[in-house]
């Protein structure tokens, strides 16, 4: 019998393995390890953990792992990511370490299918949003350890949708000053445009009706920064993973 389809029009199974997993935010960070660094991932599998990153996309269309649209804030140079070539983010280092800006075929390497991923596409409302989703699919084409895409744009898990519906996307979501009639109108008009199969929702937004209306609709609810003990318990609460760091993975690894 087929499963029932979710709120946004998948079957939940999809999505199942999702649920019950911490994801180290950035992977494993800090004690001398920069975020979204081989050495912050190479932590997080020794310790079990998913991992959570964010990838821009390179002048030259390669998909590389990076949070700021700037290089400034993680590293020595200046400048947007997306104005270097994959050749050229490859060799700048991160700040005060020896590694580098690592490529997203890189993490996967590194993964190999040993823990799930969940990749965030860093997008920008200006620009269109192919490009950057050429370049991740062109790298996740043939892996097949537990992966997942997922962006704030709307627009990242549509173009999902329709050139690889087999990959599992996500919505994140933040009802950070959007708590008027108009933005709950708008949250759910973007979960229809994504077709997502899941989301990850600002930690500090729950409990939260949307989130809980389609998580008893089938699709999992995972939460963002869970980063003390406290926000943990309000986590296991009311999502069904976690995505963390700090306190918030020190009280996971207690937990396991």
């Amino acid at each position: 019998m087929p499963s029932r389809p979710t709120d946004a029009g998948f079957p939940a199974p999809r999505a199942a393995w999702l649920r019950g997993v911490t994801y180290a935010h950035r992977g494993l960070h800090g004690q001398g390890r920069l975020e979204n660094s081989p050495s912050a991932f190479a932590a997080a599998i020794r310790a079990g953990l998913g991992i959570e990153c964010d990838v821009q996309r390179s002048a030259d269309g390669r998909a590389v792992v990076f949070h700021d649209g700037e290089l400034e804030r993680l590293t020595g140079e200046a400048g947007p990511v997306a104005a270097r070539s994959v050749a050229e983010l490859t060799r700048i280092a991160l700040r005060g370490t020896g590694e580098t800006i690592p490529t997203l075929h890189d993490l996967l390497g590194l993964a190999a299918g040993r823990v799930p991923l969940l990749i965030e596409l860093k997008s920008r409302r200006e620009r269109p949003v192919a490009p950057l989703c050429r370049a991740v699919l062109r790298d996740l084409e043939g892996y097949s350890g537990p992966h997942a895409v997922m962006s704030f744009d709307p627009r990242v898990g549509h173009w999902f949708a329709g050139h690889s519906p087999g990959t599992v996307r996500g919505l994140v979501v933040t009802e950070a000053n959007a708590r008027t009639l108009g933005a709950a109108l708008k949250r759910r008009l973007a979960l229809w445009r994504s077709r997502a199969d899941f989301l990850a929702y600002d930690v500090r937004d729950l409990p939260s009706r949307f989130a809980a209306a389609q998580r008893a609709r089938g699709l999992p609810v995972l939460t963002w920064t869970v980063a003390t003990a406290a926000l943990r318990q309000r986590a296991q609460a009311h999502a069904d993973g976690w995505i963390a760091e700090g306190e918030g993975l020190a009280t996971a690894r207690s937990d396991a």
